[in-house]
């Protein structure tokens, strides 16, 4: 059981559409204190290795990662975490629209948590989102 009252996550997403979805998603969460937004690959870095703009960040409790991202994409993201004996902890769970095999095997050769077809529908991300928060906040053990 996670002790952490709260959670911080960081949304990786070029998309603002999705996300608003996520946020509207996670709305409700008693769990989740913030969503932070990085809205590309390089923004994504910069957060979680404090850099720039970002040197007051916390470390998010969980990463959610497009793949397909401007500048940086979130494969090159997922390599970086992986490679980092910092990072390499935080769960990432890939939230993609590509159903392409290529791509959900490359994610979890980078250490991907999970990897999740992002739906359209809102009724179906709250849904995800509400399986996130009971596994990850609820029955997972998460690292400090």
């Amino acid at each position: 059981m996670m002790d952490k009252k709260t959670a911080q996550i960081l949304l990786v997403e070029d998309n603002p559409a999705d996300v608003m979805l996520m946020k509207e998603a996670f709305n409700s969460s008693t769990i989740v204190e913030e969503i932070h937004i990085a809205v590309d690959g390089e923004e994504a870095l910069d957060f979680v290795n404090k850099r720039g703009k970002f040197e007051n960040a916390v470390t998010p409790d969980l990463i959610l990662l497009d793949l397909n991202l401007p500048k940086i994409d979130g494969r090159e993201v997922l390599s970086e975490l992986n490679n980092d004996p910092q990072l390499h902890r935080i769960p990432v769970i890939v939230l993609s629209s590509s159903k392409v095999e290529k791509d959900i095997l490359e994610s979890y050769d980078n250490s991907a948590n999970c990897y999740i077809v992002k739906p359209i529908e809102l009724e179906k991300f709250v849904k995800i989102v509400e399986m996130i928060e009971s596994f990850w906040f609820g029955l997972a053990t998460l690292p400090d």
